[in-house]
């Protein structure tokens, strides 16, 4: 039986499959990758944090692929990123150590507001992809959103796309730039994230899903950049809309069942 890194191939392949998927949404949408990941390991017995850090480990590596893609193509906000990406780490950094020292109780309490505030976030972007006109302003809520944003990122498992991309689009913001500016300023956030979690749990946090994770990511990163270049800004709102809600109902509905 073929192995990778010491694993059953057959043991791998969903996971592969997962992170392709997951990261090519993430890239060509800025969102969803920690989300769909954080979802499927907890499901299968993974404890929050070890999810969280799993998923972050891997984004190390994604991230790093698609901001570098996300460059090729032009899709930066240079300024943007510049302002976003150190309260982003930040954030992170003090989710990644709050969660470390919580339990799964106490980390899972603010999650349905959170949850349902994306949800609403992602009507108003529906609204706006299905009368959008192309009117594009330069965010001004930066520093505090990239704050947040890390922070629940790391807590939750996933959330810098959504809570960052999200609100950055309903400030106006030109959806292609502010798709590749969060991706990229998403690498020192993961980095950021998986060493603090190496410093508060230790190696035993990162679970062999990694690996599968971290193949389907790289090998989808590359893409996501391409598809965001290429489709117009109305269809991308309107994709970024229906990700978001779809994805925050299922977690709500996880959250309060």
């Amino acid at each position: 039986m073929l192995e990778i890194a010491g694993v059953d191939l057959a043991i791998l392949l969903p996971f592969i499959l997962v992170g392709f998927v997951a990261q090519l949404v993430d890239g060509a949408l800025g969102m969803a990758f920690g989300v769909i990941s954080s979802t499927l390991l907890i499901s299968v017995g993974v404890p929050p944090a070890a999810a969280s850090a799993g998923v972050h480990t891997v984004e190390s590596f994604t991230t790093a692929a698609s901001g570098i893609s996300h460059a090729v193509h032009r899709n930066i906000d240079w300024h943007l990123f510049s302002r976003l990406v150190i309260p982003g780490m930040i954030g992170g950094a003090i989710g990644a150590y709050g969660l470390a020292m919580l339990t799964k109780a106490d980390a899972e309490f603010v999650k349905p507001f959170v949850l349902g505030y994306l949800t609403l976030i992602g009507f108003y972007l529906l609204w706006r992809a299905l009368g959008h006109k192309d009117e594009v302003r330069d965010p001004r809520v930066i520093a505090p959103l990239g704050l947040v944003g890390g922070f629940l990122d790391a807590a939750g498992g996933g959330g810098w796309g959504p809570v960052v991309t999200s609100n950055l689009l309903v400030q106006g913001g030109d959806p292609r730039k502010v798709i590749g500016t969060v991706n990229t300023a998403e690498f020192f956030l993961a980095v950021t994230v998986s060493l603090t979690f190496l410093f508060s749990l230790g190696l035993e946090a990162f679970t062999r899903a990694t690996v599968g994770l971290l193949i389907g990511g790289v090998l989808a990163a590359p893409l996501g950049a391409m598809v965001a270049k290429r489709v117009r800004a109305k269809s991308l709102l309107l994709l970024v809309s229906a990700v978001l809600i779809l994805t925050s109902l299922y977690g709500l509905y996880r959250a309060l069942a």
